[in-house]
């Protein structure tokens, strides 16, 4: 899907559900247009990292003291992985999520012009790696199954690609985008 496609797809979509004011932590989905289709970019957490060791995720991190999740995704985003924030269009935001770690989660979508070029902290990112948009919005990939906890049942978004495996709250947050933008 080009950007001319998805774009008003998107922006013509009501924001329903989305509460950032309850987030306590708040992620930035970087799309861009290259090879006619729009590249979505992903990260993997450092191994050391107290929450979420390794895991696939989009650059963000805790809302600092004073902050809006807008805020707090430009300002983790640059500082993941050296994006200015006056680089982003912010387009907009998606539904909250809720992760089993705790965190209230607000994602914001952002644009940029090109590919970027990155400047990663090792700290908090190990790599980096672009999914075409067209796939993690493809039906044909996105699964989801349920488990049973102790006093509760939890339900897991899953999406592998090119060897890697995004699940968890990374993967709902893209099929909330899907659901958004296949909505009528």
């Amino acid at each position: 899907m080009t950007l001319e496609q998805w774009l008003p797809r998107f922006l013509l979509q009501p924001q329903s559900g989305s509460d950032p004011q309850s987030a306590n932590a708040a992620v930035m989905l970087l799309l861009w247009p290259e090879q006619q289709q729009l590249q979505l970019l992903l990260t993997r957490r450092a191994l050391h990292l107290r929450h979420h060791p390794g895991q696939i995720s989009f650059p963000g991190g805790k809302l600092e003291s004073g902050e809006t999740a807008m805020e707090a995704a430009l300002r983790e985003t640059e500082e993941e992985i050296g994006i200015a924030r006056d680089a982003i269009t912010v387009l907009g935001s998606l539904p909250t999520i809720n992760t089993s770690t705790g965190f209230v989660v607000s994602p914001w979508l952002g644009l940029l012009n090109s590919k970027p070029k990155l400047t990663l902290q090792p700290a908090e990112v190990a790599a980096v790696f672009t999914l075409p948009l067209s796939y993690a919005l493809s039906n044909e990939h996105r699964t989801k199954r349920w488990f049973t906890q102790p006093y509760r049942e939890h339900q897991v978004h899953f999406l592998p690609f090119d060897g890697q495996l995004i699940w968890g709250a990374t993967a709902a947050i893209l099929h909330q985008l899907a659901e958004q933008i296949q909505a009528p």
